[in-house]
């Protein structure tokens, strides 16, 4: 399991280093299911093939998003200082609006942040900050007002559909509060559907028991492996989580993005979800970020941020770990 589950090297299948990053909807995702040839690429591929952050900007934007994306020579930006490499995932001046019939209602309102590889963030805040919100932009669930994202030095805010589709399922990994399983699924099943996605059907039905071992190896990780059949509603809430994170780890994502994950949880099961969160952190290098309202928890994060009013908390930027 530790072969699947680790980062890749960049030169370990003999990959050029300065090969571009593609997001193709007709690409399987990720090395388990064939696709890690495209999984990692150099920035200045990208900028030579105009895909990645502009050269200048006369309104000092561009010196912004090279600051957050590691490329400045000195100074702080987005937490992360001079001889930092280079950020993993960033986000440069986001704003989101909803609307409520006539009124506009702003819930970012520029927020700029970085992400290293391996590192756990906490995104902290009240009720109605926007930390959920940030997170579904970085997620590429949903798309900012005004403001840029990008993974690896790849800007893909503005990915068409399909690509955003791939860049989750390939690179991303994603677990919510409320687990979203689906209740008409077994456990097995319902960790699969991801590599089902990524696969067409005659691939699905050629590499179903390779598959069907890699889903069933991540619930045994996850201390489910004796689940299998079981369906959601014959599972605890612990349980939920459990397959939640099994299901979002079976791409074998760069990065997990983490909503309130032990937020529906008792004491007892928020503590062992955290654990596994931290151990899937140490041991397999894996990026986290994490909402919580929990200070308790965040404090146990490499780094916090705190959204206030959608806004990065006045005069506290995250720390340098």
């Amino acid at each position: 399991m530790s072969d699947r589950l680790s980062p890749c090297e960049p030169d370990s299948a003999g990959r050029p280093m300065d090969s571009p990053l593609h997001f193709s909807p007709d690409a399987p995702a990720g090395p388990l299911l064939g696709g890690g040839a495209d999984r990692e690429g150099g920035l200045d591929q990208r900028r030579r093939a105009g895909t990645g952050p502009s050269e200048a900007d006369s309104d000092g934007s561009a010196t912004a998003r090279a600051a957050l994306l590691g490329e400045e020579a000195g100074g702080e930006a987005g937490g992360h200082l001079r001889g930092d490499p280079p950020a993993q995932l960033s986000a440069v001046d986001l704003k989101k609006n909803y609307q409520k019939g006539p009124v506009v209602i702003p819930v970012l309102r520029g927020v700029s942040l970085s992400v290293r590889e391996g590192e756990m963030l906490a995104i902290v805040g009240k009720s109605g900050s926007g930390k959920s919100t940030l997170l579904h932009l970085l997620a590429t669930l949903d798309v900012p007002d005004a403001g840029e994202i990008y993974f690896d030095g790849q800007r893909v805010d503005h990915l068409a559909g399909l690509e955003r589709d791939a860049l989750r399922n390939g690179y991303l990994g994603m677990i919510f509060q409320f687990y979203h399983l689906l209740p008409e699924l077994t456990t097995l099943e319902n960790v699969l559907m991801p590599l089902m996605i990524g696969e067409n059907v005659w691939g699905y039905v050629r590499r179903r028991r390779q598959l069907r071992q890699t889903a069933a190896g991540l619930l045994e990780m996850v201390g489910l492996g004796h689940r299998l059949r079981h369906r959601p509603r014959e599972l605890s809430g612990g349980e939920m989580q459990r397959a939640a994170i099994a299901r979002a780890l079976v791409g074998n994502p760069r990065i997990l993005l983490a909503d309130e994950p032990t937020g529906n949880l008792d004491f007892a099961s928020g503590r062992e979800i955290l654990e596994l969160l931290h151990r899937l952190n140490a041991e397999r290098k894996l990026t986290i970020v994490m909402v919580t309202h929990d200070p308790s928890i965040a404090e146990q994060a490499d780094r916090t941020i705190r959204l206030v009013e959608g806004q990065l908390e006045p005069g506290a930027g995250p720390a340098r770990l």
